[in-house]
């Protein structure tokens, strides 16, 4: 006997979303990584002197916002699905970015500053902040992708083999 799965619609717009969810932030949260990865390979090249600061800060002041959104985005996506565990565990971060980003003083060309980035050591904790940045989305990657193949193991359930016409030849 063979016993079938059926799920009625709403099921299966719900197991749609919610892999829509985990996919979009595996997506996100790749994008990001590749993005940190940048700000570190450029800052790292304007501490060995093959950038100048202003080719560096003209290059990592492009990407703050979208950054941002990025992360923000994902957060909301989050919280609207009812991820609440996910929704708290981005929160610190975007918390940390909209500082990042409100702090600029007046005057300053964005979050990067070309005349201020060698001074105070805030190259190093630019550096510090970037790589910290990489680590939490590394980790995050890897909770999102357990989290879809989790999801996807519970919802799509495979039947088992029936052994019972198995002659053993």
């Amino acid at each position: 006997m063979e016993e079938e799965v059926v799920l009625d619609q709403g099921d299966a717009a719900a197991v749609t979303l919610e892999s829509a969810v985990f996919v979009f932030s595996l997506f996100d949260t790749g994008a990001l990584l590749f993005l940190l990865v940048y700000y570190v390979i450029t800052l790292s090249d304007l501490e060995c002197d093959y950038l100048n600061a202003q080719q560096c800060c003209d290059r990592l002041n492009l990407w703050v916002i979208p950054k941002l959104v990025a992360h923000l985005i994902l957060s909301l996506v989050f919280l609207l699905t009812g991820h609440y565990y996910l929704f708290l565990g981005s929160l610190p971060l975007a918390a940390f970015l909209l500082r990042e980003y409100l702090k600029v003083p007046t005057g300053n060309f964005g979050v990067y500053d070309p005349t201020e980035i060698h001074r105070l050591g805030q190259l190093k904790t630019h550096m510090r902040d970037a790589v910290i940045g990489l680590a939490y989305y590394l980790v995050f990657f890897f909770i999102y992708l357990y989290c879809l193949l989790t999801h996807l193991l519970r919802t799509n359930q495979v039947p088992k083999p029936d052994y019972a016409d198995d002659t053993g030849l």
